[in-house]
């Protein structure tokens, strides 16, 4: 497993743009699939975003606006947001696993998630 530690979140005006980072431990992060989730309150934990390798996959409703990248010499995953929305407003968490999923249960390690708040 790897430790976790997201950053970056805030309040942003819709329309800005935010930046996550997740730092993790460990000497085999590329190994990694590396991804993001998040949670609006009251809605249920969603996937966002994953990267393994040159593969990366979003969720319908991030498409074209968010993207994920890595830098594998500094340990850290990366969430760039644009053309934030309202409904973009969760606390959103960094996890990692052996593969790629959709599902928050397949993944070993999780952060402690980091607020973004997103006002129209």
């Amino acid at each position: 497993q790897v430790q976790l530690v997201e950053s970056g979140g805030g309040l942003v005006q819709a329309g800005g743009s935010l930046r996550l980072s997740c730092a993790a431990s460990g000497r085999t992060f590329s190994n990694y699939a590396m991804g993001w989730f998040r949670q609006a309150p009251g809605k249920e934990r969603e996937f966002v975003a994953a990267t393994l390798w040159s593969s990366t996959y979003y969720a319908d409703s991030v498409k074209g606006r968010f993207t994920i990248s890595r830098d594998n010499a500094r340990n850290t995953l990366y969430l760039q947001m644009n053309s934030l929305k309202s409904e973009d407003t969760a606390v959103y968490y960094c996890v990692a696993g052996s593969s790629i999923y959709n599902k928050w249960d397949l993944y070993t390690s999780r952060g402690q998630g980091t607020q973004v708040t997103v006002s129209s």
